[in-house]
């Protein structure tokens, strides 16, 4: 018998080819569509990827910034994690936004009845300022206590968050009378002895949950950022936090990866004793070490404390800046690389650039850029204050340091 073709037979294969050659389209979109939605999920930006985020879930995933003066100069790579891009413009709203929730799960604050949950803090600013507004957000009533050395922009921006502020003379640590922590402490004592509902101070240079806030989320954010490859992290040190959470984190992914602290020269306590130039001593059961006597235009840092959060810090060595290198930076990095930083964000990149000279080519620093420049327009951005601190910026290109040279002039 002779095989024929029928002839709807052909038709229909080629219908039959064509719906399922369709459908492995249907689903190849369908599994693209899909890789590309987790894709834009796994890597949320600073302000989230929806509209409708609360101030809390804006904190974070700052940008990591190179900065290309000095990558260009040093051969290495060298980067900024700008937290002055955070919604109160600085680092510190990590480590507030930590101890505010780690005090709702302990139950010492309630944000289901918050004007009954009274907070305090001592503060040199910036964690103040964020304090104030996350707190703010929440319903918390807040009041500071700081040294007469903040700047006004700080105290300002407090203050029209419709927080307390109290600013107490510059004392010693030791002094348990005018120091602002203890001032801090007493106000705290003295309010919890008068009311029913109690006043929280969060004390954030006793408090881990400082630590955590980077362990947990600035270091991995870096982490990621680099794709895992980062030679050396450089930070300044006033509660610890920052340095212990992220040293941690880089050391345990590879012991590697150098931890430097960069301390304020006239100063010169952590980085001494990090170095072993220096022994602490207990006082009033907190451990401190001995110091130059000095005094640093970056605030908030350069305290000779041994706070429980730094004393978890894996740190390889201490180096030190002036604040005239402090300076000289800041308007660098003004002038060269558009950014705008206040000067503990300025000595953190000194250390970051003295880091890449010592290590060589070829590698990849990372520092923190803690805060913006905006803070500080009465102090760092005033030549009338500078000349009256001694340093001067007339004619900053020409001006020559130690280890920085002519960095103003790339």
């Amino acid at each position: 018998m002779t095989n024929r073709v029928r002839p709807w037979a052909l038709p229909a294969v080629c219908l039959i080819a064509g719906c399922v050659s369709i459908g492995f389209l249907f689903v190849d979109k369908k599994e693209r569509e899909a890789k590309k939605k987790k894709a834009s999920n796994s890597k949320p930006n600073a302000l989230g990827n929806k509209a409708g985020k609360a101030l809390f879930d804006a904190v974070g995933n700052t940008p990591l910034i190179d900065i290309k003066s000095l990558s260009k100069l040093t051969n290495c790579k060298i980067y900024g994690k700008a937290e002055y891009m955070n919604p109160t413009f600085s680092l510190k709203d990590r480590a507030a936004k930590q101890m505010i929730l780690e005090a709702e799960e302990k139950g010492l604050l309630d944000p289901n009845n918050p004007k009954n949950c009274p907070v305090i803090e001592a503060t040199g600013g910036n964690t103040g300022a964020s304090l104030a507004m996350l707190c703010a957000s929440r319903g918390y009533p807040m009041t500071f206590v700081m040294p007469e050395k903040v700047s006004k922009e700080k105290i300002r921006a407090m203050q029209i968050s419709g927080a307390k502020v109290h600013v107490v003379p510059n004392a010693s640590f030791f002094d348990k009378e005018k120091h602002f922590f203890h001032v801090a402490e007493s106000i705290k004592d003295t309010y919890n002895l008068e009311h029913s509902n109690k006043m929280t101070f969060l004390n954030q240079f006793d408090n881990q949950a400082n630590m955590r806030a980077h362990y947990q989320n600035t270091a991995p954010e870096i982490w990621e950022q680099t794709n895992g490859k980062i030679d050396g992290f450089v930070s300044v040190c006033g509660t610890g936090g920052m340095i212990s959470g992220c040293s941690n984190f880089f050391k345990e992914k590879s012991d590697q990866i150098k931890v430097w602290l960069i301390d304020p020269v006239e100063i010169d306590g952590l980085s001494a004793y990090v170095n072993g130039a220096s022994e602490a001593v207990e006082r009033d059961g907190r451990g401190v070490v001995p110091t130059k006597g000095g005094s640093t235009i970056a605030e908030g840092i350069g305290v000779p404390l041994l706070s429980p959060n730094f004393k978890l810090a894996r740190v390889d060595k201490g180096i030190t800046g002036s604040n005239q290198e402090i300076v000289t930076m800041a308007y660098h990095l003004l002038h060269n690389d558009g950014i705008f930083i206040g000067p503990s964000a300025a000595l953190n990149v000194v250390g970051a650039y003295k880091m890449a000279k010592e290590l060589g080519p070829g590698h990849t620093i990372v520092t923190t850029l803690c805060d913006s420049g905006e803070r500080y327009m009465g102090k760092l951005y005033n030549a009338t204050w500078l000349e009256n601190q001694g340093i001067s910026i007339q004619n900053i290109e020409d001006i020559e340091t130690p280890v920085l040279g002519k960095i103003a002039s790339i």
